[in-house]
């Protein structure tokens, strides 16, 4: 029996609307929650909480990785919807010198999202 099921990240934005713009506008997911601080956003089981906290947002910009089995459904996707989301340095699904296929997201505040798929053979 598993006794961990999920690791949330909380992710911290000057604004309000910047997190919802990346999550909710960007990555699709959908808010379930929202006060006039906190946000809880979900796709797929995938959760977040969206934080605007300056003080924090100034502190750190954080890297997210999100693994996946339908990496190019992803990648056609959010190409497609927020193409100006495509991280410089990894805009397009490439393989990875571990074996995993890889393609990243850079928002204006500089969070980073790494989406991966990683062979069957790895555990995937």
């Amino acid at each position: 029996m598993q006794t961990m099921i999920r690791l949330v990240p909380k992710v911290f934005f000057n604004r309000m609307e910047e997190g919802l713009d990346l999550f909710v506008d960007g990555l699709g997911f959908t808010v379930l929650y929202q006060d006039s601080n906190l946000a809880v956003v979900d796709r797929d089981g995938v959760k977040a909480y969206v934080v605007e906290s300056p003080e924090y947002a100034a502190k750190d910009r954080p890297e997210i990785a999100i693994e996946t089995h339908q990496i190019e459904a992803l990648y056609r996707e959010i190409s497609q919807r927020r193409p100006d989301l495509l991280h410089p340095n990894l805009p397009r699904i490439t393989k990875r010198p571990w074996g995993a296929l890889e393609f990243s997201l850079l928002d204006r505040t500089h969070v980073c999202i790494v989406f991966r798929q990683w062979p069957e053979s790895n555990g995937g």
